[in-house]
């Protein structure tokens, strides 16, 4: 017979996985949030006139990443989260297009992950 969900113990073993995942996701999450805002800084940026007109690209570009990272980093989160409420269901590692078993090494390596890698590809065609 076909193994159709996670046992109790497998799901413990991801959760864990994932609040560890979580865990470095959100100070990561700080600490761009912080530097965006200069909050743990003690440069004189912002009190300074602003003088060197071709320069400044190089802030706007740094805060331009920032705020991708952040925003990558937000959805992460949130999938992760997601993910443990699955696991919460009982229904964390079941594939949402195929319902078949997401295999352990996909959910080790994309532990928010809701498709197989087959079901995945297939979307993208």
């Amino acid at each position: 017979m076909e193994k159709t969900r996670y046992s109790d113990a497998e799901l413990e073993e991801f959760r864990l996985l994932i609040h560890e995942k979580l865990r470095v996701a959100e100070e990561q999450y700080r600490e761009i949030l912080d530097t965006m805002a200069k909050r743990n800084s003690n440069d004189i940026d912002d009190t300074l006139p602003t003088y060197h007109s071709l320069e400044e690209g190089a802030p706007t570009q740094t805060l331009e990443e920032q705020m991708i990272m952040a925003e990558h980093l937000g959805k992460f989160i949130a999938g992760l989260k997601a993910a443990l409420l699955r696991i919460d269901n009982k229904t964390y590692g079941i594939c949402r297009v195929t319902k078949q078993l997401i295999p352990k090494e996909r959910l080790r390596a994309v532990p928010h992950t809701t498709m197989t890698l087959e079901a995945k590809l297939q979307q993208k065609k």
